[in-house]
């Protein structure tokens, strides 16, 4: 690290979220250069290991430590100290561009296979985890509604033949996205084996299902259905999205199920009473812009640090 420094010679080191390497601020501190954490976050889990040597990390702490909530802010100050740690907006929000047009200024690829006022659910990023529990899903809904239409996205195209056979199995009537050249019967599935169609597609739905949440693997963009005016339906694992924080789901843009059972239900509940695209994307748009900020703020500091140097 300290080799690495020298030849470096770096005014300025920022380092982001949950990346704290000792060898590399003790460095730092050496040769004098300033040092910051931005959007930062800390778990309690990782804490409890960091404290097992407290006096090392009070030695090497960064000059300015900026979080993304309180409860991040406040084990980073167990961790450095009080001085300097503050909070800020997520900058994953400022990566996120969601407009009123959604994807209107793009050629939509689906008009010709689906046809308008079908009952098309969509099943998202399903991962091979979860696919017994999508089996189940799929079989609930052709019981209930015979008529609806769903489109199903493996998250991995090589799941493409399980679930050819999975579908020949079960006696569901499906065809390959590949091979639908015109609309689609009601009570057909879908199977998509190419890409770059899921965000058309969640603007034709009426109900979305976004997967890797059904099992413990910490879920899949659900803004992106979000972002095409539908909310989106996930299970219980959506870990790699907590930094959206819990607000999202009590404001009603995002529906949590414990089970595929409760998923079905919701996205049958959805298809009877489907929500306005337009209205959910402009509510969208709200919640994202309150929220965003954290990268100009980020910059102006960091220009500042360099500005007085």
């Amino acid at each position: 690290m300290k080799k690495a420094v020298s030849q470096v010679c770096p005014k300025i080191m920022v380092l982001l979220e949950s990346e704290i390497w000792p060898g590399l601020l003790y460095a730092l501190k050496q040769y004098g250069c300033s040092t910051m954490i931005i959007n930062g976050r800390i778990t309690q889990k990782s804490l409890r290991k960091y404290l097992i040597w407290p006096s090392l990390w009070r030695t090497i702490r960064p000059d300015k430590i900026f979080a993304i909530s309180e409860k991040d802010a406040s084990r980073f100050a167990k961790l450095f100290g009080l001085k300097n740690v503050n909070v800020m907006p997520n900058i994953k929000f400022d990566r996120l561009s969601y407009n009123t047009k959604g994807l209107s200024d793009k050629k939509d690829t689906l008009d010709s296979i689906i046809g308008p006022g079908m009952y098309l659910i969509i099943l998202g990023s399903v991962r091979q985890e979860e696919e017994t529990a999508v089996e189940k899903i799929i079989h609930y809904i052709r019981v209930r509604q015979p008529n609806t239409v769903i489109g199903l996205f493996p998250r991995h195209l090589q799941r493409i033949t399980y679930w050819k056979n999975a579908l020949g199995r079960l006696s569901i009537p499906f065809i390959l996205r590949s091979n639908a050249k015109t609309h689609v019967q009601p009570g057909t599935i879908i199977l998509w084996d190419t890409v770059g169609e899921l965000n058309f597609a969640y603007k034709h739905s009426k109900a979305a299902f976004v997967g890797g949440s059904l099992a413990p693997l910490g879920g899949q963009n659900f803004l992106e259905a979000l972002n095409c005016g539908v909310i989106p339906v996930i299970g219980p694992y959506w870990k790699n999205f907590y930094w959206v924080g819990n607000e999202i789901v009590k404001k009603g843009f995002v529906r949590i199920a414990s089970g595929w059972k409760e998923v079905a239900d919701i996205l049958l509940e959805n298809t009877k009473k489907p929500s306005s695209h337009k209205d959910v994307l402009n509510k969208a748009l709200m919640y994202l812009k309150n929220r965003q900020g954290g990268t100009a703020q980020a910059c102006n500091i960091i220009t500042k640090i360099l500005n007085n140097r």
